[in-house]
């Protein structure tokens, strides 16, 4: 599964009823990068590496609190 698509569903399956907008956007030269309300939480290009399994979930976390458990 690419990067991208295991974080979007990372964040969904953790924080849905919380998040109100994912946007990925295409771009050039391997960057990755991770804003969360208009804050840069991970740059790749910054670190010099991909962000390891769970890293960008776990800073999500701090920011805004545990997993919100969803009602299906």
């Amino acid at each position: 599964m690419p990067r991208a698509v295991g974080l979007t569903d990372e964040l969904l399956s953790g924080w849905a009823p919380v998040i109100e907008d994912i946007e990925l956007v295409p771009s050039s030269g391997g960057r990755f990068e991770v804003t969360l309300d208009g804050d840069l939480i991970f740059s790749k290009a910054d670190l010099g590496r991909h962000a390891e399994p769970g890293e960008i979930a776990a800073i999500v976390r701090e920011r805004i609190g545990p997993e919100i458990p969803r009602d299906d």
